[in-house]
């Protein structure tokens, strides 16, 4: 029988204690010596390519290329008039050089002006694309479905596009339809092509950065693959490049993605892209090859809105995602 004093008094409850973790309920250790990756190659490529000098700057390399391009036409004009004086034969054999390589010379500036104006045109046609669209003026859209068509006349990929756009072209009423019906006839057939550029870009400077450990070989890795991805894009739309306007382009790009922000790259896309955020744990250098492979895609689809003729309105906007996941599909695994 119970005692009544006790009974009286609080009562209490004893409840178990809680159990010491054991190794299959304990909390996972967080990785806190394992740098996340970054893409560093990607974001020094942007940062050098998007860099513009200082107008000193600018003085200065200017009138050391005309001091150097001064002496040395002097001191070539020395040697060749001094050989001429101790041997004709040999000295004019040598001016016969000199004058090959002048022709050869011009004829790269000719090429590189050809350049300029081939991507001032590519510029043009796309103001007048979107001009067109604004105002939904047809007689517009006409012109500039005309200068597509005179573009890409002797393109073969886009034969059957400009075969199609031909006998449908009086039916559209409207410009959106026509600019619509073009951009699905001569533009769709080249998306393919450029986004097959990017994923090998993308594939190619992945491969590097997780395969060769040599100092700053990813970053000129990255830089030449860029810079030839870039134009290659742009003669797939038929704005063919050369050195100096490639070099336009990639500040173009470079800048546009270094002013909204596009050259960091975050966890969740990480995660997203091939397994990226197991590979970084796995080896930093895997890591880093998948985020620069997609900083790499990224450069690709803006060089793309970039270097083609009208801007994505019918067609969808190249995915940086799925274009890294085919581009690296089998390379660091599923």
């Amino acid at each position: 029988m119970a005692d009544p004093k006790r009974a009286k008094g609080p009562v209490l409850i004893e409840i178990d204690a809680p159990k010491a973790p054991t190794p299959d309920t304990a909390p996972p250790v967080p990785d806190l010596d394992i740098p996340t990756p970054k893409g560093q190659a990607m974001q020094t490529v942007a940062t050098l390519a998007s860099a513009r000098p200082s107008r000193l700057a600018r003085w200065f390399w200017s009138l050391l290329a005309v001091l150097m391009g001064a002496v040395i036409s002097v001191a070539a004009w020395d040697f060749v008039t001094g050989l001429i004086t101790r041997s004709p034969i040999l000295g004019y054999a040598v001016t016969a050089i000199v004058a090959a390589l002048l022709l050869v010379l011009l004829v790269l500036a000719i090429r590189e002006l050809a350049a300029f104006a081939r991507l001032r045109r590519m510029d043009k046609v796309h103001r007048a694309a979107d001009e067109a669209r604004r105002a939904d003026s047809l007689p517009q859209a006409k012109a500039v479905v005309a200068q597509l068509q005179r573009l890409y006349a002797h393109r073969p990929e886009t034969e059957w596009g400009r075969a199609n756009l031909a006998a449908r072209a009086d039916e559209q009423f409207d410009a959106t339809a026509l600019l619509d019906l073009a951009e699905a006839e001569l533009l769709a057939p080249l998306d393919a092509l450029a986004k097959r550029e990017v994923e090998a870009a993308a594939r190619q400077v992945a491969t590097v950065t997780a395969l060769v450990p040599l100092a700053l070989a990813d970053v000129v890795a990255a830089l030449t693959s860029n810079l030839r991805m870039i134009r290659r894009i742009a003669q797939v739309y038929g704005g063919r490049s050369g050195t100096l306007g490639s070099w336009r382009l990639i500040r173009a790009v470079m800048t546009h993605l270094v002013a909204t922000g596009a050259v960091a790259i975050g966890d969740d896309m990480i995660g997203s892209l091939a397994g990226g955020g197991v590979l970084g744990k796995l080896s930093r250098r895997f890591g880093e090859g998948v985020v620069n492979g997609a900083l790499t895609a990224r450069v690709g689809v803006a060089a793309i809105e970039v270097c083609r003729p009208m801007p994505f309105v019918r067609e969808k906007r190249p995915s940086v995602t799925a274009l890294v996941k085919r581009a690296l599909t089998g390379l660091f695994g599923s």
